[in-house]
């Protein structure tokens, strides 16, 4: 059924994570899939001015975090390890999940949503963005 399923993660969203790690467990035994993690972090020089350090401390920090993060959610989830890879990038959430399931030819993408709020509805949320430009399936997991 599926080859390869993208799971974006916000590594601040616990409860989301959570709840979508559920359905990509499922679906990835079910199928023998391959789950590939992704997180976006944010482009950095945005941030600098807020900090006494540079931008690439900035960068090595947020991705030493997001790292460690990912490999606690492949250690704890019951697949395979040779079936689990991740990729951690910056820049636009959206753009970056769009992107790597062309590179790694996803044929699902399992996201995490919370219910819509006044921002979401102003601003939009990356699973709207996802679901609106995506050329694949996208399960939204609330």
């Amino acid at each position: 059924m599926y080859k390869t399923i993208l799971v974006p993660i916000d590594i601040e969203e616990d409860l989301l994570t959570e709840h979508a790690l559920q359905h990509v467990e499922y679906l990835a035994k079910m199928s023998g899939a391959k789950v590939h993690f992704f997180h976006a972090l944010p482009d950095a020089s945005a941030f600098v001015t807020a900090y006494s350090f540079g931008i690439k401390e900035f960068e090595n920090q947020a991705e030493v975090k997001a790292v460690d993060k990912l490999k606690k959610i492949m250690s704890e989830i019951d697949i395979p390890l040779e079936r689990l890879n991740y990729t951690i990038s910056f820049g636009s959430p959206r753009d970056q999940v769009l992107q790597l399931a062309e590179e790694i030819d996803a044929d699902l993408i399992i996201i995490g949503s919370r219910r819509p709020s006044v921002k979401t509805y102003l601003l939009g949320s990356n699973a709207a963005a996802i679901v609106r430009h995506a050329n694949i399936s996208v399960m939204v997991v609330r």
